[in-house]
């Protein structure tokens, strides 16, 4: 991963420091709330329900056990021995006192960590694959490019101040695990017919209030046309854009309302005028970027498969896990391990500080002292051997880390809703925890197959309910909490929006709605059809019959009754 250099380590003290005395004047009463505002967003602190949140960045999804131990330490000192893994790969605390977010910050900066963008209208943390460098069916490291990205969007200062917050996913995989397709800015990795890595660059994806799927406007684009074509693109949203109304300002709404076609062109025209300044990327700058991700000195490791298969065989639950969590590495021998989130009885994403510690040393043992965050805010361990495998079962097991459940329904992708954020119209932990205990058989799960279940507590969608196969939303009816339910959506590749059943439904019905939903599914599914393309085969309508003729005959039996 990328070794922060003196210049890095200088700059963040000073942004430190900066933000220290911002801090100290507005607790003096000398900044008001509405400067400040913006201020504290710049340093990822929102002011929530009940208390403030600090969303700290972890640069695409990668961390190093050092990191991952500073922030055990500054979740038990500064908030309540935990922390929340967020859907951008980032790290959340819930319970900070503002006035040691300086604190923080000072601490976070001495394993080169911050807070910086990771809020307010401009570049946010650019993320990529949860598994790049190591997935069997990588075609490049992604990494490496959302590091020039990040560095380059950095404090850049014609950027921080865009109509609204901009987003980037790269993905150098054949499957799609960094939903490009959702984001300001999505881009393709590929390997051209020469061995050049080139870009395939989509615009105007994005959830929220107006979801869209974003839009190809450039094919096979060179590797050091990357920094400028992006800048052409901001620049081209910097100035088109809305500043007018907040619910307009997107560049989704920009691309639709120009075109993808015009809006392309655009970029183009502007491009022409920037492509070969100083910012382009040179091969040697492309080489030292590069070179920080080389991947380590794998040693030989035995071939355990016999071993596995005998263990698999003995341990029915250690079997499910291997069928689950652990996916294919590029290296013989070594594999990639998830470690879920998602134990009946907790939020999803959240993890204790002596989860993080245990992750930490895992990291360590089983590997070369490095952790991931994934987009379903689970943990993630890059290369664990084979040989190993069964021992870090019984470790993560012990530690509630061990849910066989990567990619089946309870792997719910859930934002903290009402009970935290102020802008929710309903709470979605509890839907989740719900769905947890009810669903809480892994040979049902199983047969299920793939499903991605994803709640959000409000339009805003930072539980990505849109692009889930299920989604969730909670809606306000008069004061009451409902939630809307949506069918058909897609985060990876040939990715989907999805579409509203119909009327809303309330708390204590959700989950019943859920597994009739899945009751129709088990109906209709032919030998070995998912979810999602058994939906996209037959329809809506028997998913909908279902759920509201028997909604109406449950009705018309408790009047009769």
């Amino acid at each position: 991963m990328y070794q922060y250099d003196k210049f890095d380590h200088k700059f963040l003290k000073e942004r430190v420091a900066q933000y220290r005395d911002q801090t100290d004047r507005f607790l003096a009463g000398e900044i008001p709330d509405d400067v400040f505002q913006q201020l504290r967003l710049r340093n990822g602190l929102y002011i929530q329900r009940l208390a403030p949140m600090l969303r700290i960045a972890v640069p695409y999804g990668t961390l190093n056990a050092t990191q991952l131990r500073k922030l055990a330490s500054i979740s038990r000192d500064y908030d309540k021995g935990y922390g929340h893994l967020s859907t951008r790969q980032n790290m959340q605390l819930n319970w900070p006192e503002l006035a040691e977010v300086p604190d923080i910050l000072a601490e976070l900066a001495d394993v080169s960590m911050h807070a910086i963008q990771t809020s307010g209208s401009c570049v946010r943390n650019v993320t990529t694959d949860q598994f790049a460098g190591v997935a069997a069916d990588e075609q490049i490291d992604a990494r490496p490019y959302a590091e020039m990205l990040r560095q380059w969007s950095t404090y850049h200062p014609e950027f921080e101040w865009l109509p609204r917050k901009f987003k980037i996913a790269l993905n150098g995989a054949d499957s799609d695990r960094a939903a490009i397709a959702v984001h300001d800015i999505g881009i393709q990795l590929r390997v051209d017919e020469s061995g050049h890595t080139t870009f395939d660059v989509y615009v105007g994806g994005g959830l929220g209030r107006t979801p869209a799927i974003g839009a190809l406007i450039r094919e096979n684009l060179p590797e050091k046309h990357l920094l400028t074509y992006v800048e052409a693109i901001l620049r081209v949203y910097n100035r088109y854009g809305r500043r007018d109304n907040k619910y307009k300002a997107r560049i989704k709404i920009l691309v639709k309302a120009m075109s993808p076609e015009v809006f392309g062109e655009k970029v183009d025209a502007e491009w022409e005028l920037i492509k070969g300044n100083p910012q382009e990327l040179t091969q040697d700058e492309i080489e030292r970027i590069v070179g920080c991700f080389d991947p380590p000195d794998y040693p030989a490791v035995p071939d355990a498969s016999s071993t596995l298969a005998s263990q698999r065989l003995e341990d029915p639950t250690f079997n499910q896990w291997i069928q689950q969590n652990v996916a294919e590495h590029k290296q013989p021998n070594y594999t990639i391990v998830t470690l879920s989130t998602k134990a009946t009885g907790i939020p999803p994403g959240d993890v204790t500080d002596v989860q993080m510690d245990a992750v930490a040393d895992w990291s360590e043992t089983f590997g070369f002292g490095e952790i991931r965050i994934s987009h379903e805010q689970n943990f993630v361990l890059p290369d664990v051997p084979q040989h190993q495998l069964f021992e870090l079962y019984q470790l993560a097991r012990a530690e509630g880390l061990a849910s066989a459940n990567q990619g089946l329904l309870t792997d719910v992708i859930c934002c903290p809703g009402g009970d935290y954020c102020s802008l929710a119209n309903a709470k979605s932990i509890p839907v989740a925890e719900e769905i947890l205990q009810r669903f809480d058989d892994y040979d049902y799960l199983h047969d299920l197959g793939p499903l991605d279940l994803n709640i959000s507590g409000c339009m805003n969608a930072c539980g990505h309910h849109h692009v889930g196969h299920i989604g969730i939303l909670g809606v306000d009816k008069r004061g009451d909490e409902f939630y809307q339910i949506s069918l058909g959506g897609n985060a990876t590749n040939s990715a989907s929006l999805g579409k509203i059943i119909g009327p809303s439904f309330s708390r204590s019905e959700v989950v019943g709605v859920i597994e009739r939903l899945l009751d129709v599914y088990v109906d209709y599914r032919a030998e070995g059809e998912t979810f999602l393309s058994c939906y996209r085969r037959v329809g809506m309508d028997p998913f909908k019959d279902r759920v509201y003729i028997q909604e109406s005959e449950s009705q018309t039996y408790a009047r009769a009754g």
